[in-house]
């Protein structure tokens, strides 16, 4: 009797499951993007701050030195016309420190001017507090560079990830799957909006239809905070770019007193920005899947809102 080996079965990948996974992803590497913003925002202060210690250490440097060349000019004067060679070991000390050091033994110091000694001492401990200010900025920076590093591995991971769902499915799934994504194709009119926020709409709007961009802002593909900060730009507002950052960009908004232009937030902690364009909608650009799109005001998880300016 002949056996028939039982032939393996490959399930087809179920289109809801791949479609709740690849938002998921998408999801996961905006989150890593925004992080990825927030830890430029950081390093583009951290880099002034140290900009500024390093110029007050080569200040306070500067101090030190003209005391010292004041201690060292006492010891000449006092010795004027005598054998230097026992003082020399002080006169010619190199390293502040040590300098310090021999002053404070040298026999010789009972010449010098009280004063004088204690005004080194004084500016040496400044140039150290300061020397460190500018090693634990350096060190700051250092952190803040893997992070983003790491934020913007997460990302291309992520994306990689999504793609290769998508890539595991047949070409009518993935039109289905587009198609969902898509949101309102239909650009709303007659907007109430006035003011500044009449502007940033106007401008968001028109972005409609255009390529999502992990960490892009422009001109043709966005991400979400890149798009919102554009468009407040159209008003003379400056936004950061990032979402997080933009939440206090302005006073907090009840939902129940939004109007057209306000920035709207999503998620735990706030990971995605829209503009409310009014009647329970928002533009925002949603993700690589959909792009910019108009979408309804709770069609993620609501986190609050702000009026910029």
């Amino acid at each position: 009797m002949s056996l028939v080996g039982s032939q393996p079965s490959y399930a087809e990948p179920d289109i809801d499951e791949v479609q709740t996974r690849v938002d998921t992803l998408y999801h996961e590497a905006e989150q890593a993007q925004e992080r990825y913003h927030d830890v430029q925002l950081q390093l583009r202060e951290l880099r002034r701050d140290l900009r500024g210690l390093r110029k007050d250490e080569r200040r306070q440097s500067d101090r030190l030195g003209s005391v010292q060349t004041q201690v060292e000019g006492s010891i000449v004067r006092a010795y004027q016309g005598q054998d230097l060679s026992t003082v020399g070991q002080v006169v010619l000390a190199e390293d502040p420190s040590a300098f310090l050091s021999q002053l404070s033994t040298a026999a010789e110091f009972n010449v010098l001017q009280s004063s004088l000694y204690a005004d080194y001492h004084t500016e040496l401990k400044a140039l150290k507090i300061r020397q460190e200010a500018t090693q634990a900025r350096t060190d700051e920076i250092a952190a803040a560079e893997r992070s983003a590093a790491e934020a913007k591995a997460a990302v291309d991971e992520k994306l990689e990830q999504a793609k290769s769902l998508l890539a595991d499915l047949k070409e009518k799934e993935r039109e289905e799957i587009a198609s969902r994504s898509a949101g309102v194709s239909r650009v709303p009119t007659n907007i109430p909006a006035s003011g500044r926020g009449a502007a940033a709409v106007r401008f968001a709007l028109a972005q409609v239809g255009d390529a999502y961009v992990y960490g892009a802002a422009g001109p043709n593909a966005w991400d979400c905070s890149g798009l919102t900060m554009v468009a407040w730009a159209q008003a003379g507002v400056g936004l950061p770019h990032s979402s997080s950052a933009q939440f206090g960009s302005g006073a907090r908004i009840p939902a129940s007193a939004l109007r057209p232009g306000d920035l709207v937030f999503y998620y735990s902690p706030i990971s995605h920005v829209a503009i409310y364009i009014g009647n329970g909608q928002i533009v925002h650009a949603a993700h690589p899947g959909a792009g910019v799109r108009v979408a309804g005001l709770y069609s993620m998880p609501y986190a609050g809102a702000v009026r910029p300016g």
